[in-house]
C-alpha cells in the first residue's frame, strides 16, 4: 500500500515525498481513512509506530479542505494534548512538515519556556494548537486560548498523562470545547482509568490495535547482567569502551540518578548529557539536538522525560534502572529496533529489582539471557 491509496490530498502527498516518506505504518493505513470520515478513534499503540502520522495527515487534510481563507483571527479547529513538551514539540514539527503545501497554521504551547513567544503566536491565530495540559490551562485562564472552535481533539498517549497526573487538567481543558467533535484518543496501556475514560469522551470509537507489546520486542536482541548497585556505574562505563556502541539511550529512575550517571560517564571522556524533568527546556533540547546529530553519544534519561524523544537508528538502549512496570520496559528498548531495523537492549539487575525483572519476562513471555563473561557484552548463557 502506498500514500495514494489512502486518498490523501496532493498537497500532502508532495510533503510526504519530500520528507522522504514511502509507504505507511500498519496503524497509519488503518487511522488514517477512519479519521478522514469524521469517526472517533481509540488507537491502542505505542511509540514508534507512526501514530503521529496516523493523527496528524487526516488532521491536516480535513482542515485544509475546509472553505476559504480565514477572515480576521483564524479559530482554533484542533487541539492535539500530550504529556510532555518534547513529544509536543516533535508533533509541531511533524504537522508543520505536512502542511507545508497548505495555508494552516500551527502552534505548541509548552511550560518550561517562557510564554511571551507563545503569546504572540496565538494572537496571530493558529488552526493547531499542540500543547502540554498544565500551559494550556494558564493560557486559557488568561484568556489567550479559546477553545470554543475546535473540531478535533487528539488526546495522545493519555495513559502517560494519567501517570503524570494530568487527567484531571485534561477533564477540564475538554470542558472549554464543544461537546459535539472528533476525538482521537491514543494510548499504549489500557489501566481501568483510561478505559472510564474512553467511555466517557468517545461515540461509537473504531478501534485500532498495532502490536500487541510481546512482537515489538522480539527484533530486539536483549540481555540482561545481574550487577550489584555499587558495581554499575563501573559496568557501564566498561561496556561503552566498545565502539560499536556508537549511540546509547541510558534509562534511570530517578532525575538525581541521571545525573550521577552523566558525571560518572563523562569522567572517563565519555560523551553525555541528561535529559529530565528538572532540566530548563533549552538544555532539554539542546541535549537532544547533540544526541540526534552524534556530537552526544549517549542520553540518559528518566521515562518521563523520554517520552516523545524519536531518534532514528538508535543502536543501544540501555536500562540502568529496571523500571517497575512491565510495560514501561517494552516502551523503553521499542526506541531501538525502529522501522523494521534490529536493535540491542541491555539491563543491569540488581537484587532488589529481581521481581521486576521476573514480571518483565512474564509479560514478554520469554526468558533473557543473562551475560555470563562480564568482559564481553554479548558472550550470554
Amino acid at each position: 500500500m502506498t500514500f495514494n491509496d489512502l486518498k490523501l490530498s496532493p498537497a500532502i502527498l508532495k510533503a510526504l515525498d519530500k520528507e522522504n516518506y514511502t509507504s505507511p505504518t500498519p496503524i497509519q493505513e488503518q487511522a488514517i481513512p477512519v479519521v478522514l470520515t469524521g469517526k472517533d478513534l481509540f488507537g491502542c499503540a505505542q511509540t514508534g509506530t507512526g501514530k503521529t502520522a496516523a493523527f496528524s495527515l487526516p488532521i491536516v487534510q480535513l482542515l485544509s479542505e475546509q472553505q476559504g481563507k480565514p477572515q480576521g483571527v483564524r479559530r482554533t479547529r484542533s487541539l492535539i494534548l500530550t504529556p510532555t513538551r518534547e513529544l509536543a514539540l516533535q508533533i509541531l514539527e511533524n504537522i508543520q512538515a505536512y502542511s507545508q503545501f497548505t495555508d494552516l497554521r500551527s502552534v505548541a504551547i509548552v511550560g518550561g519556556v517562557s510564554q511571551k513567544a507563545q503569546e504572540r503566536s496565538l494572537e496571530r491565530g493558529a488552526d493547531v494548537i499542540i500543547a502540554t495540559p498544565g500551559r494550556l490551562i494558564d493560557l486559557i485562564n488568561q484568556k489567550f486560548v479559546n477553545l470554543q472552535h475546535v473540531q478535533i481533539l487528539v488526546l495522545d498517549e493519555a495513559d502517560r498523562m494519567l501517570d503524570m497526573g494530568f487527567i484531571h487538567d485534561v477533564k477540564r481543558i475538554i470542558t472549554k470545547m464543544p461537546s459535539k467533535k472528533q476525538t482521537l484518543f491514543f494510548s499504549a496501556t489500557m489501566p481501568p482509568e483510561i478505559s472510564k475514560l474512553v467511555k466517557a469522551l468517545l461515540v461509537n470509537p473504531v478501534k485500532v490495535e498495532i502490536t500487541p507489546a510481546s512482537s515489538t520486542v522480539d527484533r530486539i536482541a536483549q540481555s540482561v547482567y545481574h550487577v550489584e548497585k555499587s558495581d554499575k556505574q563501573g559496568l557501564l562505563n566498561h561496556l561503552l569502551e566498545d565502539p560499536s556502541i556508537v549511540s546509547a539511550l541510558v534509562f534511570t529512575r530517578t532525575k538525581h540518578g541521571a545525573d550521577r550517571v552523566v558525571r560518572g560517564l563523562n569522567k572517563v571522556n565519555i560523551t553525555a548529557q541528561a535529559i529530565h524533568g528538572n532540566k530548563s527546556q533549552n538544555s532539554r533540547q539542546n541535549a537532544l539536538s547533540s544526541f540526534k546529530s552524534g556530537a552526544t553519544r549517549v542520553l540518559v534519561a528518566t521515562d518521563i522525560a523520554a517520552r516523545g524523544i524519536d531518534v532514528d537508528e538508535l543502536s543501544h538502549v540501555i536500562n540502568f534502572n529496571l523500571p517497575n512496570i512491565p510495560e514501561t520496559y517494552v516502551h523503553r528498548i521499542g526506541r531501538t529496533g525502529r522501522a523494521g531495523l534490529s536493535g540491542i537492549a541491555i539491563s543491569f539487575c540488581e537484587s532488589e529489582e529481581l521481581p521486576y525483572l521476573k514480571d518483565i519476562q512474564k509479560m514478554i513471555k520469554k526468558t533473557i539471557p543473562v551475560v555470563t563473561d562480564q568482559s564481553d557484552p554479548m558472550l550470554i548463557s
